[in-house]
């Protein structure tokens, strides 16, 4: 079968390849490769798509985007998922910390600790050749519902549970040395509204929440981790039961803004080296442009994510 030489280009540069004349069709200046080449243009595939990649691509592969920022991982459930949608204390974190670290989301929807131990090492390698700065790890909240008779739930037992989420603290403190972590409690729920959304078999509680909360507070206190009580903390607001939720559990913009300041109350108490609190970490490319609003020395002029007007030095 004779071929056709075409330029295409690689993460090394343009590279010429021998395409089979049958399995190309010329359109202008570009050419489309039919499915067959998949397989009798294996060798294409194995330099393009992985296998023999230079010592150049492999650092691309490495680091895509620089210059290489602080990482802060969100894991958790879908506490975590719904984090990053409008008002979430996700986006309001990969908002404040923009320029000076990445807000990565690694959420599942309906997980419990269980789930959560199944895939540890793939979502946290310890061989990972770059570990996060920081993990914000929740947990708790369907673990806490009330299980039912011969029907599936997330249900998990209490003395499991605390296994559990001791197994996934143990395991992020020995990603790094620098490799900080916070457990977010188990927020409030409000029983009346999920009885009104989801019937009067519901089994989420507040009371289920409670004993979780603080299962969890007492394994953190044991094993010396960060840990925020979002229980107590929240029920602190006053209209917490109409204005903090969703659907009784599922946290809504006020709710989101009671976790992202108390993370941020958190990190500016914690003694780490570096710190990670906002404030007192660089942003990057500071005075390339005379209109950064974050001017020639890193203070920012605009309100800062509570409304409050602060220079941030």
């Amino acid at each position: 079968m004779s071929s056709l030489d075409r330029i295409v280009t690689t993460q090394d540069g343009p590279v010429k390849f021998a395409f089979p004349k049958l399995l190309v069709m010329e359109r202008k200046d570009t050419i489309r490769i039919q499915k067959p080449v998949v397989v009798v243009c294996a060798q294409f595939a194995k330099q393009v798509l992985g296998g023999e990649r230079s010592s150049s691509e492999l650092q691309v592969e490495r680091q895509m985007v620089g210059p290489r920022r602080p990482q802060f991982v969100l894991f958790g459930s879908s506490i975590v998922q719904k984090s990053f949608g409008d008002g979430g204390w996700g986006a309001i974190l990969a908002d404040t910390y923009a320029r000076k670290a990445d807000i990565v989301m690694r959420g599942y929807g309906g997980w419990n600790s269980r789930n959560a131990l199944q895939v540890l090492d793939q979502i946290f390698p310890k061989e990972a050749a770059v570990q996060p700065s920081l993990v914000i790890t929740y947990f708790g909240g369907n673990d806490s519902l009330k299980p039912i008779p011969d029907e599936l739930s997330p249900h998990v037992p209490l003395p499991e549970f605390i296994e559990n989420m001791k197994k996934i603290a143990t395991h992020l403190k020995s990603l790094s040395e620098k490799t900080r972590v916070i457990f977010l409690g188990v927020p409030p729920a409000n029983d009346e509204m999920i009885i009104q959304l989801y019937g009067e078999r519901a089994t989420r509680s507040n009371e289920g929440a409670r004993i979780y909360s603080e299962a969890t507070l007492k394994l953190c206190q044991e094993l010396e981790v960060k840990a925020i009580d979002l229980w107590t903390i929240m029920q602190q607001k006053n209209d917490w039961m109409t204005t903090c939720f969703t659907d009784g559990f599922h946290l809504a913009s006020e709710g989101s803004k009671i976790v992202a300041k108390e993370i941020m109350r958190a990190l500016e108490e914690a003694e780490w080296e570096p710190s990670l609190y906002w404030k007192l970490m660089p942003s990057e490319f500071v005075g390339i442009s005379p209109f950064d609003p974050e001017g020639s020395n890193g203070t920012i002029t605009n309100s800062n994510m509570f409304g409050e007007e602060d220079p941030m030095p």
